[in-house]
């Protein structure tokens, strides 16, 4: 496993992230947090480890900087820039088309919350780049002008017992032309924080992601 801390330029600032390429890696896939959150999300990072496993390399990075960070924790005025979350997600994905380490492989988004409107933003502004989103708990009706047109396979995954995001999600599916997945998992809450869930999130997502960055 090679792990790195990276830096990536988007616009004018700087973010950082960590980026984790298994030996054998068949795909990569970038990870879009939800407000409030960061790389270090212990959500994000146990999808992550999963993922790993199957041979499938990640990038966990921060949407916003630190400084960014600290003033939306009293203004919020970051986290619903849907638009912004996009290009620097976009900057990262640009970032590993011109790596060597990863240059060659397929891209796929796994969004979670917020950060699932700046996948599918990006995904749509990248259709010849990206090959699979997943959302996790997402709110893909942020991204509504932009549903029609996302080209990659999408799967929806939200909890049971989070009735106000499945009727979201229900809503957004129906824009959505590509190949798309509504799952929900019984006896799951947003952020699948129940025993077990979040291990259901972790194989599921895994599945499609093999699914879709080993299509040729």
């Amino acid at each position: 496993m090679i792990q790195q801390e990276i830096k990536i330029p988007v616009g004018r600032v700087v973010v950082e992230g960590n980026l984790n390429i298994p030996s054998g890696v068949v795909g990569v896939v970038l990870f879009a947090h939800g407000s409030g959150s960061s790389r270090f999300s212990s959500r994000n990072q146990y999808v992550a480890k999963e993922l790993n496993k199957a041979k499938i390399g990640t990038l966990l990075f921060d949407l916003l900087t630190s400084e960014e960070e600290e003033q939306d924790t009293f203004t919020a005025e970051y986290r619903f820039n849907i638009g912004m979350l996009a290009e620097r997600l976009i900057g990262a994905t640009l970032r590993l088309k011109k790596d060597k380490q990863t240059k060659d492989y397929r891209f796929g988004y796994f969004g979670a919350s917020t950060g699932a409107a700046a996948a599918l933003i990006s995904a749509a502004k990248l259709p010849n780049d990206i090959a699979a989103v997943v959302s996790r708990g997402g709110r893909p009706d942020l991204a509504t002008e932009y549903l029609p047109i996302v080209k990659a396979p999408t799967l929806l995954l939200v909890g049971g017992l989070d009735t106000e995001v499945i009727e979201l999600n229900r809503e957004a599916m129906a824009q959505m032309k590509a190949e798309k997945k509504l799952l929900i998992i019984p006896g799951a809450t947003h952020l699948f924080e129940e025993p077990g869930k979040l291990e259901e999130v972790a194989k599921i997502s895994t599945d499609w992601f093999l699914t879709h960055l080993t299509k040729i």
